[in-house]
């Protein structure tokens, strides 16, 4: 066992993740924490899911404008969190929506990438993952201020793994709806549940874990020659046609 650990030791990385208080973001840290890495989560929710005093939680909102705090000198991987889901006819999206989309899901990450740029920069190898949606390339009504802000974040990606390259790739998951805290009420019956899963062509929905595993694949070093993606985990929505 002792070599074991030690093996874990030596090919341990550190990763920031911005949340991790529960959703995806969650279960990756949990996922990371488990295979020996070091994670410091910054977020406005102290995490309290069972080991979260393993990792190194720090208070920080992504719309504060505030610096992220005690970022480590070296980062092997930068993972964004934080989103919405404001699902509103287009007629009835106040500037303030607009804006909350965009704060959100655009500028925190923007604020966390540039200030983690020198930290990943000193690490061997980095990488950096973001969350998009499946709205953004699959035209969905009620989804216009969360798809504009995704379509954005999903600009980032690609322009950010050109001017990055070749010491940090960056690439982003674009799922559909997912089992987690934030989409409790468009899951909130059995009846919700089931007509979500026959929208799919896959007749089923994502849990937080499996898009967790596809997050913690694209931080693998071992994948190398990724990057400038964005990842379709949607069940099949995005380029299949349910019958």
């Amino acid at each position: 066992m002792q070599g074991v650990e030690l093996l874990k030791e030596i090919m341990a990385n550190t990763y920031l993740i911005v949340g991790g208080s529960s959703g995806i973001t969650a279960a990756l840290a949990k996922q990371l924490l488990r295979d020996g890495h070091t994670v410091h989560l910054r977020s406005r929710n102290q995490p309290d899911w069972e080991g979260a005093d393993k990792a190194h939680w720090l208070l920080w909102d992504a719309v504060s404008g505030a610096p992220i705090p005690e970022i480590p000198a070296e980062l092997n991987g930068l993972v964004y969190g934080p989103g919405t889901i404001n699902l509103k006819p287009f007629r009835g999206l106040k500037p303030a929506d607009w804006e909350n989309d965009w704060k959100v899901n655009v500028m925190g990450a923007v604020q966390a990438l540039q200030q983690c740029e020198k930290a990943l920069k000193s690490a061997a190898q980095a990488s950096v993952v973001l969350y998009s949606t499946v709205a953004v390339q699959t035209g969905m009504p009620f989804h216009a201020s969360v798809a504009a802000a995704k379509g954005a974040l999903e600009g980032i990606t690609r322009s950010l793994a050109a001017e990055w390259a070749p010491s940090i790739r960056v690439n982003a998951i674009a799922p559909s709806l997912t089992e987690t805290p934030m989409a409790a009420r468009l899951l909130s019956s059995e009846d919700k549940i089931e007509a979500s899963k026959q929208r799919h062509p896959l007749k089923r929905i994502a849990s937080a874990d499996e898009m967790a595993s596809l997050s913690r694949f694209l931080l693998d070093p071992a994948q190398a020659s990724i990057s400038g993606q964005v990842w379709f985990a949607d069940n099949g929505m995005h380029s299949l046609k349910s019958l």
